[in-house]
């Protein structure tokens, strides 16, 4: 699968799924990393067969128009109240 970002070398946020705001908590006794990855990296990260969530957070129409494949649209200003929706474990890319 070929990612083209539609605005130039897009970058994306390569995260564990339990920094999502409803599932991070104050006190937790370890923060999972956070890192910042180009698209390059997405794409061989699934060619590898890597199990990834993917998290569409732009408007809803802009997925409509275009959208990874596999991608799971929850917009930016909606992610605190649907993070339920989202895997706990293993990896979730943001873009």
């Amino acid at each position: 699968m070929r990612v083209r970002p539609r605005f130039g070398p897009a970058l994306l946020v390569l995260l564990a799924a339990a920094l999502l705001p409803a599932a991070s908590r104050v006190g937790s006794a370890q923060q999972p990393p956070i890192e910042l990855i180009k698209v390059d990296q997405l794409n061989a990260l699934l060619r590898r067969g890597t199990q990834v969530q993917i998290v569409d957070v732009r408007a809803r129409q802009e997925y409509l128009t275009r959208h990874i494949k596999g991608a799971v649209s929850i917009p930016l200003d909606t992610i605190e109240q649907r993070a339920g929706e989202i895997p706990r474990q293993g990896l979730v890319v943001l873009y």
